[in-house]
């Protein structure tokens, strides 16, 4: 029943939320907004009416606009950089995961010197304690996928070492979260279903971590249910209002599962994939070896009752053998359009299936740790090779 509970984040939630900005007390005088270097942001008007609500509220605000799906440190540096020079005094994330998680970095490295690898733990990284606090972040999220509007969380890709790692610390929460689904309606279908099952394993793998508790047991049960029964809903009609609240719900849930608890090696080994391929999204890569994963741990008894559990939550239920989890994941995937992505398609091969192996354990081995059985570096290369396509 041991957990440890720091959630500190305001979070608004609900339609039309993002015109309650201007009437919140914010964190600074001049904001950096960070953006993705796509044109979604602009060509949907959210981008205009995070500035009229910042105007309204007497804030000033400069635009980054350079990150790219897989964040890249030395965008985050220049990112930085520009958050100096322009003496702005908050960050905001404004658009998916990597925006936001982005935005966590730049604050961070725009109030400390030298390098961003300085402060990350794991692999390459200096682990070195921040001498100063980051800048304020506000998060306004466009996607439902990642819950970092309810974590300390940002994974940033260092492209001269080839390491994707997260890290974070009580002072990288957003302290305030805008999650309004009027936002999300325009995701086209692959994306939505991309990010969907990447909160959706959030709260797999938070339940089956060995960091589970009670407090996380009920927000990943709740999580699951919410994106594994919507999410199908939400990518075949994108205008199914009540499908993307409840799968945005469900996200910010997987963002509370993360804060209170942690995800598994399924998440290490996916980011020693899109370390080495950024073109591969991050939700995508969890779908290519998520089956051969959560096989795996079917077979090793050790997770019965809760891989149990998960498919009850998922809506099956007659659930009674660890593999109905699996096989309604499956189904979930196939319902999606998802069912058939190919390692291929982004260049991966299978020589390189023990080098991603190493690399995940090398960066982000903390998640090992948390698997119920230990999972080898051969382990991993079978996974690897029984999700090939």
């Amino acid at each position: 029943m041991g957990f440890q509970y720091y959630i500190p984040t305001r979070i608004l939630f609900g339609s039309g939320q993002l015109e309650r900005l201007s009437r919140k007390k914010l964190p600074g005088c001049k904001a950096l907004i960070v953006i993705s270097s796509g044109k979604s942001t602009r060509a949907n008007g959210y981008l205009d009416r995070v500035e009229e609500q910042l105007a309204k509220a007497g804030v000033e605000s400069v635009v980054f606009d350079k990150i790219s799906p897989n964040p890249m440190k030395s965008v985050v540096m220049e990112g930085a950089q520009v958050a100096r020079q322009e003496g702005c005094d908050f960050v905001i994330g404004l658009g998916g995961g990597s925006s936001i998680d982005s935005a966590k970095a730049i604050a961070v490295m725009a109030a400390n010197d030298g390098d961003l690898w300085d402060y990350v733990y794991g692999g390459t990284g200096g682990g070195n304690r921040m001498p100063n606090k980051p800048l304020p972040i506000v998060a306004i999220t466009t996607t439902a996928g990642t819950g970092t509007e309810a974590d300390a969380w940002s994974v940033v890709t260092n492209e001269e070492t080839e390491e994707k790692i997260g890290f974070g610390n009580d002072n990288t929460f957003p302290v305030l979260s805008i999650v309004d689904p009027d936002l999300m309606m325009s995701v086209p279908p692959k994306f939505t279903a991309y990010q969907g099952f990447d909160a959706l394993f959030h709260s797999t793998e938070g339940y089956l971590s060995t960091r589970a508790s009670l407090m996380s047991d009920m927000y990943a049960l709740k999580a699951v249910e919410m994106v594994g029964r919507n999410l199908a809903k939400a990518v075949s009609d994108g205008s199914d209002k009540d499908a993307r609240e409840k799968v945005a719900f469900g996200n910010t849930l997987g963002g509370f599962v993360m804060s209170v608890g942690t995800t598994t090696s399924e998440h290490s080994i996916e980011h020693a994939m899109s370390a080495y391929h950024s073109n591969l999204p991050h939700g995508a890569g969890l779908i290519m070896i998520s089956l051969a994963y959560y096989r795996f741990f079917a077979k090793q008894e050790v997770c019965r009752d809760r891989m149990i559990d998960l498919a009850k939550a998922m809506g099956v239920e007659n659930a009674d053998d660890p593999m109905d989890f699996v096989d309604a994941l499956e189904q979930l995937q196939k319902d999606c359009g998802v069912a058939d992505l190919k390692m291929s398609d982004y260049g991966i091969t299978p020589d390189e299936f023990e080098q991603i192996a190493k690399n995940a354990r090398e960066t982000m081995g903390a998640q090992f740790k948390c698997d119920r059985v230990p999972l080898t570096e051969a382990d991993c290369i079978e996974i690897l090779r029984q999700s090939y396509r």
